[in-house]
């Protein structure tokens, strides 16, 4: 309800009636939105937008409405609505009140027609092409009779116009220095709504700040880029003499080895640089769910980068983020992506035995797991070595290492290769670890594994800043890390993990955080 002592708030006549007005419907409770346009999949940019809006309202006992800007109808699809609210709730967030610009479009239209009355808009003919850039010529039209404008309104409303033959303007001067912003134009394109009730439909300059009206929101939270249309924001609230919040600007957030423009990441599908949206090495909040990224970890990343504004994150902040929370999280397990073969030749039982492992090694009371332990086990072609460097201390001819959960200790006594010379299968003698000379390393194993398919993720891009013509000349797709994926198809994983369903998540001891 303190509106009017915010930097360039603008107090009109009316200002403390409707601000008194605004209190007794909200009892001075914080209210936010997140108004996301329907057309497309959310992004890690969208991971602070949600978090800024839905934490900052939960922060202060507030609520925040998920509404969707859903005033473009040749863009938006019913896969789009549904897939926004399943990333908001994944992130731990419920609206308190999901709404779509389109329910108020008959308020918006009425609005309209008191704009023109009131000589703050006129319907104009500049062609599109005519308007666009900064410094494009005043309308000749600017200034024809209100009554003139309200006819050729109501034309445009009832389809006497072409597309792109008239528009509603406002008659303002942002602060950018755009001129008399557009607030409705003609489309005749059906509306997943409303059908074909109306082929105008406002702007986002025109529709935002008076839907956040309607919802008496206190906090219309949005990014830097935003800043120019504040005043214009205000400017259109009090030409209506209707509520107005308060617009607050925040650092966007950027990363780099990425894109996460719509129409980039449809040519990355587009040319099987990626599989889909939701290909892990792309930063969607589905492909990050399909990573393995956890949404607390998302969200405690948000919160570290913070409000502020800077060119380009690098993705390392927020891995760290997910190791913290995966590390309490995820089960540990394990698996050889490079299986080479150990026969154990002095087995101390003809029959198979069965190690407890914990599932988590720091915390014994959250369970264990059970592991085949059989006379054959696999290990890692990459923990062995015929000769040994100086520093290493894994397995290697007259260099033992023990078996992590064991308790035994195993020593090379023969090297069996094929016709190329290559390492294919070991022979070894296990002792048991309380006996044994304690070894330099402990190795990971597995026996009577499951065969699975690993994939492996690098960044996607070579450069910071793929989109960068200074850094990439050739253009985003020029820059493509060939490396970015690799996918190990006959890894081998302990039987602990069978039962696992699509997004668990597992440690696999000495290699890394897995997801199904």
């Amino acid at each position: 309800g303190e509106n009017y002592k915010t930097e360039g708030y603008v107090v009109t006549p009316n200002t403390m009636a409707l601000l008194k007005h605004h209190l007794a419907i909200t009892g001075g409770q914080v209210r936010t939105r997140f108004p996301p346009e329907p057309n497309g999949i959310l992004h890690i940019g969208h991971a602070k937008a949600i978090n800024f809006n839905f934490g900052y309202a939960k922060a202060n006992g507030g609520v925040c409405f998920l509404r969707y800007d859903d005033t473009n109808p040749e863009k938006e699809e019913e896969k789009y609505f549904t897939a926004i609210r399943e990333m908001v709730e994944w992130l731990g967030y419920q609206p308190y009140e999901v709404t779509h610009a389109s329910d108020y479009f008959d308020q918006l239209y009425t609005w309209a027609l008191q704009l023109i009355c009131r000589g703050h808009a006129y319907v104009c003919h500049q062609k599109v092409e005519e308007i666009k850039g900064h410094n494009p010529p005043p309308s000749p039209w600017r200034d024809r009779p209100v009554e003139e404008s309200l006819l050729l309104f109501e034309d445009m409303r009832k389809g006497k116009f072409g597309e792109g033959e008239a528009t509603l303007r406002m008659k303002l001067v942002m602060e950018d220095g755009k001129m008399d912003p557009v607030a409705y134009r003609i489309k005749f394109t059906p509306h997943h709504r409303t059908g074909d009730k109306w082929c105008i439909y406002p702007t986002y300059d025109y529709t935002h700040c008076l839907c956040d009206s309607i919802e008496h929101i206190t906090h219309s939270l949005c990014t830097k880029e935003f800043q120019a249309r504040r005043s214009s924001y205000f400017w259109l609230c009090n030409a209506l003499d209707v509520y107005c919040p308060v617009q607050w600007e925040y650092g966007r957030l950027n990363l780099l080895y990425t894109v996460v423009s719509k129409r980039k990441i449809i040519r990355l599908v587009e040319t099987g640089a990626v599989r889909d949206w939701d290909d892990p090495r792309l930063f969607t909040l589905t492909a990050l769910r399909r990573r393995g990224f956890p949404p607390e970890a998302i969200n405690n990343f948000c919160a570290r980068v913070g409000a502020r504004d800077r060119m380009g994150w690098d993705r390392h902040l927020l891995e760290a983020c997910a190791r913290e929370v995966l590390n309490e999280q995820a089960p540990r397990s394990m698996a050889v992506l490079e299986p080479l073969k150990v026969t154990i030749t002095n087995f101390p039982d003809p029959k198979a035995l069965e190690v407890i492992v914990p599932n988590f090694p720091a915390d014994e009371s959250r369970g264990f797991h059970k592991v085949p332990f059989q006379p054959t086990i696999y290990i890692e072609e990459t923990d062995f070595r015929e000769e040994v460097d100086k520093g290493y201390k894994r397995l290697a001819p007259g260099q033992p290492v023990g078996l992590r959960h064991a308790g035994y200790v195993i020593a090379v006594q023969n090297i069996i290769k094929d016709a190329s010379g290559r390492v294919i299968e070991l022979e070894v003698t296990c002792t048991k670890s309380d006996v044994a000379e304690k070894p330099k390393a402990f190795i990971h194993w597995v026996s009577e594994p499951l065969v699975c398919e690993v994939r492996l993720y690098e960044r996607l891009f070579l450069h910071k800043n793929p989109e960068d013509p200074c850094e990439v000349p050739g253009g985003f797709l020029s820059d493509l890390n060939p490396d970015s994926l690799r996918v190990i198809s006959n890894a081998l994983v302990d039987v602990s993990v069978l039962s696992a369903r699509p997004f668990d998540k597992f440690q696999f001891e000495r290699l890394g955080y897995f997801s199904v």
